[in-house]
């Protein structure tokens, strides 16, 4: 069952997206409620699985992560034993920011972030001795024009 956030829980939620670090006090304040309502409300969705864990995001660039790759991967493998292997490869590699299994002629799509393209090709060098694939393209961003993991709530 899919949850509805009623309009104070969608406020709440749109606050802890732009900036989960603010005081309960800001974010009650933002919302046009108290603390208390809202840490219930926060705590409820908490509970519910619609709020996850809090983290931070960094500026890859600044620590010197300034490649990322879109990798392209076409599989003629669709065994369990394969998958169940090409999934935990890539839960290991910490250059691997997102993984998603596709419909239609590309079989997964990797978002890979790394400081440069040496280092992209030591992951991907890893990656084919680890795993059997049948084909690997890996595509450069040359800018990152919009990043965000909020939801358009």
């Amino acid at each position: 069952m899919s949850f509805q956030p009623d309009e104070i829980d969608r406020k709440i939620l749109i606050e802890l997206q732009r900036d989960a670090g603010r005081s309960l006090d800001d974010i009650a304040k933002a919302v046009g409620s108290s603390k208390t309502p809202v840490w219930n409300r926060i705590r409820k969705m908490r509970e519910r699985g619609i709020i996850g864990p809090q983290t931070v995001i960094l500026d890859a660039e600044a620590l010197g992560f300034e490649a990322c790759f879109f990798v392209l991967i076409r599989t003629s493998a669709h065994e369990a034993d394969w998958q169940a292997k090409f999934l935990a490869t890539l839960r290991d590699r910490p250059e691997v920011q997102e993984a998603h299994r596709l419909a239609g002629d590309i079989d997964y799509i990797l978002k890979v972030r790394v400081r440069n393209a040496r280092a992209y090709d030591a992951f991907y060098q890893a990656l084919i001795a680890e795993v059997r694939v049948q084909s690997v393209t890996a595509l450069l961003s040359m800018e990152e024009i919009k990043s965000t993991v909020a939801l358009p709530l």
